[in-house]
């Protein structure tokens, strides 16, 4: 939908391990930061959205995860809306937040996602992802894997799904064989934007991973499920975003040297279609860019939700950034890298940033946010002026359960 809002104050974490930190030290650290970068104090907020996907399983804090991290900082009497949407739960919080704003039902408020991820039960962390299909169906999805895996002749990819990795790297892993079969695509392109982003991320000191990779040491490293290896893959860990969301009169009241607008933000969930038909997100980022009156070739930079390499090639298709099965001579041409055409994940994207899922959406935003002011340092996209947030979440048949676009611009 079209908004009416604007950011007026971004915060991150460094997205980490966070052994020995709990919910409310990570998602208050965020806000923090973001309440200080919009000059504001606590009592502003009037209402807050907060998103975390994986604490009932993981550390058992169902129900009130929202209400016990504000309160934690000290954050209580206002209304507060706990978000729960796979690896889009970020996104759908802050699409509802600027939603509410937009509105005139507010005029300050806050939109934060936690997530901590990471624990010695490995086993348990890769359980949580298993309730973002199916779970009635759950079954048959693992055998499906295993049979296209088997059809392929991809020995990896054929065990252990779901229990010693995240099973959506299998999902991922079968879409991105699709791909190399249908396109000619190959495992070098793949590694190609893993070691793109792995530069990126390699400029960015909130970054989970800041070793840059060469596409040789990419390829070199432990197989994951084929074609994947580990750098492909998107990381655990935990970390905590947060955005202040203002409008259009309390943003003429700050006054920013440089504000930043929400043009848009579109949600919407995923259906039954036909295969090679339009999909979610095709469908998410023609309805941005018409709402925000504007097309592909005028973004400055995209945010992707690279939770695998091939996630985000197959993203370049989706989004317009190049026609159908092109995506791999776009990576290879170096458009997508700092410097280039358009500049994808220049954060490091999820698979060097980090994945920490009910804080990635937001964590796209803060990206942006920052690139559009002139704030992202070493990382810093030329005249950034339009940049677009692309975050996904869960799997329900051929398509993604759930998939925002958004579209920040400068001014």
């Amino acid at each position: 939908m079209k908004m009416n809002a604007y950011v007026a104050g971004v915060g991150m974490t460094r997205f980490s391990r966070m052994m020995d930190r709990g919910l409310k030290s990570i998602g208050g650290e965020a806000i923090v930061a973001a309440l200080a970068d919009a000059g504001l104090e606590k009592k502003d907020v009037q209402a807050a959205w907060m998103s975390n996907a994986a604490a009932g399983v993981l550390t058992g804090q169902e129900c009130i995860r929202g209400e016990v991290v504000l309160r934690g900082i000290g954050m209580g009497g206002l209304p507060v809306i706990n978000v729960e949407n796979a690896c889009a739960s970020a996104s759908t919080a802050f699409n509802q937040a600027c939603a509410m704003v937009s509105a005139g039902l507010y005029d300050v408020v806050l939109a934060c996602g936690v997530e901590k991820m990471y624990l010695a039960d490995r086993a348990k962390v890769f359980g949580a992802f298993m309730g973002a299909v199916d779970v009635e169906q759950l079954q048959t999805i693992l055998e499906g894997l295993q049979k296209s895996a088997a059809a392929s002749g991809a020995t990896e990819a054929s065990k252990s799904a779901g229990q010693n990795r995240s099973m959506f790297m299998d999902i991922y892993a079968a879409a991105a064989r699709a791909h190399m079969a249908r396109y000619g695509t190959t495992a070098e392109q793949f590694a190609m934007i893993s070691a793109k982003n792995s530069f990126h991320g390699s400029l960015n000191p909130r970054a989970q991973f800041r070793e840059a990779m060469s596409v040789e040491e990419v390829l070199a490293s432990p197989m994951i499920a084929e074609p994947l290896t580990r750098p492909m893959c998107s990381p655990i860990g935990a970390g905590a975003a947060a955005v202040v969301i203002v409008g259009e009169r309390k943003m003429r009241e700050l006054a920013p040297a440089k504000p930043v607008r929400v043009a848009t933000s579109v949600l919407r969930s995923g259906w039954d279609h036909a295969a090679g038909s339009e999909g979610l997100s095709e469908v998410c980022a023609r309805d941005a860019y018409n709402e925000a009156g504007i097309g592909p070739d005028d973004l400055s930079l995209v945010e992707l939700h690279d939770a695998s390499a091939p996630a985000e090639l197959m993203g370049y298709e989706s989004i317009g950034l190049c026609p159908k099965g092109e995506g791999g001579r776009l990576v290879a041409d170096g458009a997508t890298r700092l410097g280039g055409r358009i500049p994808v994940s220049t954060s490091g994207g999820l698979l060097r940033k980090g994945h920490p899922i009910g804080a990635t959406g937001l964590a796209q935003v803060v990206e942006i946010a920052e690139q559009l002011q002139g704030r992202a340092g070493a990382r810093q996209v030329t005249n950034a002026r339009i940049g677009l947030c692309h975050n996904g979440g869960g799997n329900i048949g051929s398509d993604a359960a759930a998939q925002c676009v958004t579209i920040l611009t400068s001014g």
